[in-house]
């Protein structure tokens, strides 16, 4: 894989490149994605709102040796691209409504966090890719480009979009790292133009999805290590990249950067940055930071709190 040879700008229709071709990262069990150059469009200007005291926001140029780290939810879009996913898999009858009951899966991935019982990484492991088990790789992937068009497109934060250009347009790689399965963090990187995404890796044979996984989900430390393998393999320095997040479940992968942003940020991450004078970018209404941040929280294994978060997807779903 190589990066991009010259500046690159985001479009903002349905005409962007889709991704080439999935490579394990050595030493992870994430998988990357590399997609071509796309078309040109608009891009908005960030509606910034910074901490008041900030140090000068760190200065994006030329560096072959810098790249920028994009996490997904709620920092490039608004709210959980697996629920986007699991919305459009409902929808197309990929699974019965007696799985959204389960409703575990949805709280443990909006979680993910060190205090999680491993049971329940497990149990959204399980439920997750029982959506997609015996289904064929390239089905997905097309049902993956429209629900983008359907659900996701809309969802972008217009301010974090605009970072990323700012790299792109100095020449510098940008990525996605996530959770979400890496054929959808592919289909999403294709279409804002970026260098590629690194995701969760779902198996497959014969270009059929076996339900099992490839590795462990893509969260917390190991996110770093992909970012550490991806860096390796780019000939990229993490002293001069740059990493964005809205999550303090991402602490590792910020933490490896010499330049860390937060963007709308968790209670707890935006503490850790105010400490470290780390920048913070916030694209949010009062109202809709809040929404988010219960989106973030969610219950902890109570058994009656999976049940409720259940019959609420359910009715999301429908919707």
């Amino acid at each position: 894989m190589t990066g991009p040879e010259s500046p690159q700008t985001i479009p903002d229709g349905p005409d962007s490149a889709e991704a080439d071709q999935v490579e394990s990262l050595p030493g992870t069990g994430a998988s990357a994605i590399e997609v071509e150059p796309a078309p040109a469009g608009p891009v908005a200007e960030p509606a910034v709102v910074a901490a008041p005291g900030q140090t000068p926001e760190p200065q994006i140029h030329e560096d072959p040796t810098a790249a920028a780290f994009f996490d997904l939810d709620n920092t490039v879009i608004q709210g959980a691209s697996l629920f986007y996913l699991a919305k459009g898999l409902y929808r197309r009858d990929f699974f019965p409504t007696r799985v959204i009951l389960k409703g575990l899966w949805l709280q443990a991935y909006f979680r993910l966090i060190g205090r999680e019982k491993a049971r329940h990484i497990e149990d959204v492991r399980n439920v997750t890719l029982g959506f997609i088990a015996g289904r064929l790789v390239s089905e997905v992937e097309a049902v993956g480009q429209e629900i983008y068009e359907e659900s996701i497109a809309s969802r972008i934060w217009p301010g974090t979009r605009a970072i990323a250009q700012e790299h792109l347009d100095v020449g510098q790689q940008v990525w996605l790292v996530t959770a979400a399965p890496v054929e959808l963090a592919g289909v999403i990187a294709a279409r804002l133009g970026l260098t590629g995404a690194v995701g969760t890796t779902a198996e497959h044979v014969d270009g059929v999805y076996t339900g099992r996984l490839k590795g462990e989900l893509l969260h917390g430390p190991a996110k770093a290590e992909a970012v550490r393998s991806l860096a390796r393999e780019h000939g990229l320095d993490p002293a001069r990249c740059f990493a964005y997040s809205d999550s303090y479940n991402d602490l590792p992968m910020l933490s490896l950067v010499g330049h860390p942003c937060a963007i709308n940020p968790d209670g707890r991450l935006r503490s850790h940055a105010e400490e470290n004078d780390w920048q913070i970018r916030d694209y949010r209404t009062g109202r809709k930071a809040v929404r988010l941040g219960l989106f973030g929280a969610g219950a902890t294994g109570a058994a009656a709190g999976a049940v409720a978060a259940g019959l609420a997807v359910r009715r999301a779903l429908r919707n």
